[in-house]
């Protein structure tokens, strides 16, 4: 429509920014628009923008679907803010992403951590166990919720389903953050999704495997959840300039994924597969897979991760990741201590899988050595001393990484990605997590969280406990 813009945002369609304009296109700036009457608004929406949370929640088969444009972080948030007041418990597993423990420090919510199996050849954490699900319900039977990650980011699926009936028979919510899992909705003989095993509420990153822009999200809601009251707590923290570029990406995908779903995720995974016998073939290298499975730590597998073990290399992921992109021009999602996580979507080829092989192979040859020495684990189970709101708010002072063991810490620190915390407020600061922080400081890893950028220093409780 050729109408007379006098309203915000200020580039006026693109008008405003001819530099912009030009760097993202006449088009993205014409609908880079405001929350005008017929195009619905974002907070309380009863036109155009229902009708898609309609066809959403039809997709996904939920109750309800919430378009989210804060990333899946404010989804996450939204879910813990929506299931726990403060000094209210929550189960969960403390390989979470730090947008969980952000929600605990903002609503004073009270967590109850599940430390994680481990797997000692990859050294990653594994799912929820049911039977220490199981105890944690046992022993704090008042818990309001649980939440699990499903899949993590390797690819390691819980018990979804009977973790779903034991929370429910315990008048406990089930929330799944399920950043990685948009697929499960939608290809063949995947891991059950969080709406299938009923789970009361699931963060989905459609802009992760869904092909929607970065930053946009799916909040889903089962027929337990009182939708109203959900989209209030949304409300809290979502911004009120919902971007149209962001929530149009979402309906389009939407619609892909609804109608070419099972072939886009069937080419997924034949590329994925494809690639992991090539790798184990070249020696050295572990690109696991289903052979996992069992049954409880490991109760299913995300065969469109592409995870491939680096130790064996005698090289770091993160040192394969940085080789990938300044030797060979190739971006993958993210290395850490042992392993490297090559994203596979529809986007790709064999081509683009075939140079991948051939990258890591000349890698293994070219830069091989001696893996003595070298750290095998991602994940330390935390001893947590004080609540994450209580440490995060509390009065501290700043110490050196040497003179904070025995501490309790009050910020985060973590490797981004995946941006699972290596320390969290309220969690006492050992040796043995330092010498992984300096030791991921060596090899490379992306470290953030604390005040000082530099990672040389901590925030700890100054009070006494």
């Amino acid at each position: 429509m050729r109408m007379v813009p006098f309203d915000v945002p200020g580039h006026k369609r693109g008008k405003g920014n001819q530099e912009l304009t030009n760097f993202l296109g006449e088009k993205c700036l014409t609908v880079d628009v405001n929350s005008m009457k017929p195009l619905d608004n974002l907070c309380h929406p009863v036109s155009v923008i229902k009708d898609a949370e309609e066809l959403a929640a039809d997709a996904f088969g939920a109750a309800h679907a919430f378009f989210m444009v804060n990333g899946t972080t404010s989804s996450v948030q939204a879910m813990v803010l929506s299931a726990c007041k403060k000094g209210e418990k929550i189960i969960l597993p403390r390989n979470v992403h730090r947008s969980v423990i952000n929600a605990l420090i903002l609503c004073g919510a009270i967590p109850v951590y599940i430390n994680p199996q481990t797997n000692e050849r990859l050294g990653i954490a594994l799912g929820m166990r049911v039977e220490d699900v199981k105890n944690a319900i046992a022993q704090h039977p008042d818990a309001k919720a649980i939440l699990i990650n499903n899949p993590t980011y390797y690819g390691i699926c819980s018990n979804l389903k009977a973790i779903t009936e034991l929370a429910h028979q315990n008048n406990m919510l089930v929330l799944v953050d399920e950043a990685h899992g948009t697929h499960f909705y939608f290809g063949e003989n995947m891991p059950i999704s969080a709406m299938a095993a009923d789970a009361d509420m699931a963060s989905v990153s459609m802009h992760k495997s869904g092909g929607s822009l970065t930053q946009s999200s799916f909040l889903l809601c089962g027929k337990r959840m009182n939708a109203n009251y959900v989209r209030q707590i949304i409300n809290l923290t979502q911004t009120t300039s919902g971007s149209y570029l962001l929530l149009s990406s979402l309906d389009i995908s939407r619609k892909n994924l609804a109608l070419n779903g099972k072939i886009i995720f069937q080419k997924v995974s034949e590329l994925c597969e494809y690639a992991r016998e090539e790798i184990n073939q070249i020696g050295d290298y572990y690109a696991y897979s289903k052979e996992l499975i069992n049954g409880d730590t490991i109760f299913d597998f995300d065969t469109t991760k592409l995870s491939v073990n680096t130790f064996d290399i005698g090289l770091a992921g993160i040192e394969v990741y940085d080789l990938l992109r300044d030797e060979y021009d190739i971006q993958i999602e993210f290395g850490d201590i042992g392993n490297i996580l090559a994203y596979v979507s529809v986007g790709d080829n064999y081509k683009n899988i075939e140079r991948l092989i051939g990258a890591l192979s000349e890698i293994r040859r070219r830069y091989k050595k001696d893996k003595s020495g070298m750290l095998r684990h991602e994940y330390i189970n935390p001893k947590v001393t004080l609540s994450p709101q209580e440490a995060f708010y509390g009065e501290k002072t700043s110490v050196s990484l040497e003179e904070s063991v025995g501490r309790v810490c009050c910020e985060f620190v973590m490797c981004y990605p995946p941006g699972i915390p290596i320390l969290a407020p309220g969690e006492e600061i050992t040796k043995e997590i330092i010498d992984y922080i300096n030791y991921a400081k060596d090899k490379g890893c992306f470290l953030t969280g604390p005040q000082d950028m530099h990672i040389k220093r901590l925030q700890v409780w100054k009070g006494a406990l």
